[in-house]
C-alpha cells in the first residue's frame, strides 16, 4: 500500500509541475548517422558544458534561467545574440555547471570558464555567411575568455570517425556538424547534427518507483518522459547515494542509451546526470 501511495504522489506530482520558462529559441541537434552527405557541413568539437545563450544584455540557459556571471565577464560581449556552450574545460562538466547554476560564485570560479560561440543567431544569412561574421567578431582583445568555436570542413565519414575518436581520447565529448546553407531556426533538425561514441537524450522525471530488495527503502527507478511524450523506466546507472536522495519529479536527466526499439524507446538506458540547466 505505501509503494502504492509513493508512486500515485510522484503522478500527481507530476502533473503540477510549472510550465516551461520563457527559454531562448535555440537550434537543437539531431544525431549523426552514417551516410549524412557531408559536402556542406562545417565540424567543430562538442564541448560538454552548459549550453549559453546572450541575448545582447545578459545571459541566460537553454532552459530560460538567468546566468549570474560577474559584469567582467560580459561587460565586452558585442550587443547582439550569441548562441554558444558555457565551458570550464575538458572533463570539466561540473565546475562548468556548479558555477553557471551558483548565485554567488565567485571571480575565481568564473575565471575557469570560457563562452565558446558557435552561432549568432540573429544575423541574417545561412551558417557560413553567420560564420564569417561571427570570425570576424571574434576575438576580443578585452576579454579572451569568449572564444569563437574553431571549425573546420566536414570531408567523410572515416575521417569524421578518426577526428571523433581522436578527440574523445583527449578528453572532448564528441563532435559537432553544422550545415553551411542552414538557416537559424529554433527547432531540433537534422541541419545541426552530434557525433559522440554513445547515444544520449534528455528525460523528464515523472515519478519516483519504490525499490524492492537491496534497494527496499529507497528509490529503485525512475520514471520518465521524452520531449514527445513516450515514457519510460530508467532504472540503471545510480550509485546508492542517488537511490537514497534521487531526481526530484519535475526535473531533467540525461541518459545514455543504445539505440531504440521500433517504437521510439531507448534501448539499455542508464542514468548519467541531472540536467540542473532545464527548469523543473
Amino acid at each position: 500500500m505505501l509503494n502504492r501511495r509513493l508512486l500515485l504522489a510522484g503522478l500527481l506530482a507530476a502533473v503540477t509541475v510549472p510550465a516551461w520558462a520563457a527559454r531562448p529559441a535555440l537550434m537543437l541537434a539531431d544525431v549523426y548517422k552514417e551516410g549524412v552527405p557531408l559536402a556542406d557541413y562545417w565540424v567543430s568539437e562538442k564541448y560538454d558544458g552548459v549550453r549559453g545563450y546572450w541575448d545582447g544584455q545578459r545571459l541566460w540557459t537553454r532552459g530560460g534561467e538567468p546566468v549570474t556571471a560577474p559584469a567582467w565577464f560580459t561587460e565586452s560581449l558585442p550587443r547582439t545574440p550569441m548562441d554558444g556552450e558555457l565551458w570550464a574545460g575538458r572533463g570539466r562538466f561540473a565546475h562548468a555547471m556548479s558555477t553557471v547554476r551558483s548565485q554567488t560564485a565567485g571571480d575565481a570560479a568564473w575565471r575557469e570558464m570560457r563562452f565558446m560561440v558557435f552561432d549568432l543567431p540573429a544575423k541574417p544569412g545561412d551558417f557560413t555567411t553567420r560564420l564569417a561574421a561571427l570570425q570576424r567578431l571574434l576575438p576580443l582583445t578585452a576579454a579572451p575568455w569568449i572564444v569563437a568555436v574553431p571549425q573546420q570542413r566536414a570531408t567523410t565519414h572515416a575521417a569524421l570517425q578518426a577526428l571523433m575518436e581522436k578527440t574523445v581520447k583527449m578528453g572532448g565529448e564528441g563532435l559537432m556538424l553544422h550545415r553551411g546553407t542552414s538557416l537559424y531556426r529554433a527547432e531540433r533538425t537534422a541541419d545541426l547534427l552530434k557525433l559522440k561514441p554513445h547515444d544520449d537524450a534528455e528525460a523528464r522525471v515523472i515519478a519516483h518507483v519504490p525499490g524492492k530488495g537491496r534497494h527496499a527503502g529507497r528509490m529503485g527507478a525512475l520514471w520518465v518522459e521524452m520531449p514527445d511524450g513516450q515514457r519510460f523506466k530508467l532504472g540503471s546507472g545510480f550509485t546508492d547515494t542517488e537511490r537514497a536522495a534521487p531526481p526530484p519529479v519535475g526535473s531533467w536527466v540525461t541518459y545514455r542509451y543504445n539505440g531504440t526499439n521500433p517504437g521510439g524507446l531507448p534501448r539499455f538506458a542508464r542514468f548519467l546526470r541531472v540536467r540542473e540547466d532545464m527548469p523543473s
